[in-house]
């Protein structure tokens, strides 16, 4: 059987496209193609409805893979969302207020939330959904622990790359720094501390939790000075959320324990 000349440029047509997609690095809409190609056959697609159901697979698989860059990126301890925290389980905690900084509003004003109360409470959990929601809305969060913070500046001060280590911090549209107080800082950590916080004033934004009440850091952080500056500069744009309530992991450990407890006893019956 011959092939008719319009079967040969079609043919010759097809793999040009195709290859005019790869070199634009279009690799999702190139593989995507042929499928789009039968479908716009079978259900007597427009041209211009063909087309742009090829480049909305593109854009959906570039915003994928951005996102996941993202996300790998953010270093967030647990896939946590807003959905997942049980406000009526945490009095505690001013749910309106929360929701408002779900909103992140405060991402455009380069303002800072600061999470004050003791152990388990949420503080950890909030903080990780508003990053989520910060990173699945487009922004570059970056996750750390006050103490490991403190220790890499201070292991970027001994080998020279101190302004390597400050520009990392102030480059993420969103710096949440877990854990103040729980550990104590080395002799220098405090300073290191308000030289990230310095850099980012009134630039990006920083989500801070703390079992230290603001009113004893001078004391915690050993240097009033430091502490007062460092302050000064949180709190100038600031969402406070002091949380004073039962500890919502202890709760969530409790629901577990009743649970196997339960399946137990209904074996066991």
């Amino acid at each position: 059987m011959s092939t008719s000349p319009m079967q040969v440029s079609e043919a010759r047509r097809f793999q040009q496209l195709r290859g005019h997609l790869s070199y634009l690095k279009l690799n999702d809409a190139a593989e995507a193609l042929n499928r789009v190609l039968d479908q716009a056959r079978t259900e007597r697609m427009s041209l211009t409805a063909a087309l742009e159901r090829l480049l909305e697979i593109e854009v959906e698989a570039t915003e994928a893979r951005r996102l996941a860059a993202r996300e790998r990126f953010a270093c967030l301890p647990e896939p946590w969302t807003l959905s997942d925290f049980d406000f009526a389980a945490q009095p505690g905690v001013d749910e309106k207020l929360i929701r408002d900084l779900a909103t992140l509003r405060f991402l455009d004003d380069a303002s800072n939330v600061l999470f004050v109360g003791p152990p388990g409470v949420g503080k950890t959990m909030l903080s990780v959904a508003l990053g989520r929601a910060a990173v699945e809305a487009g922004n570059r969060v970056y996750f750390t622990t006050a103490a490991d913070l403190a220790a890499r500046c201070h292991k970027a001060a001994l080998e020279g790359r101190w302004k390597t280590c400050m520009n990392f911090f102030a480059g993420p549209k969103l710096l949440i720094i877990d854990e103040l107080g729980y550990l104590p800082l080395p002799e220098d950590g405090a300073s290191a501390l308000f030289q990230v916080i310095n850099q980012r004033y009134l630039k990006s934004s920083t989500i801070l939790t703390t079992n230290v009440g603001i009113a004893d850091w001078a004391t915690a952080f050993g240097d009033a000075t430091v502490a007062a500056a460092m302050l000064d500069r949180l709190l100038h744009r600031a969402a406070v959320a002091g949380i004073d309530g039962p500890s919502y992991r202890l709760r969530g450990h409790q629901n577990q324990a009743e649970t196997l407890r339960a399946g137990v006893n209904a074996r066991v019956s």
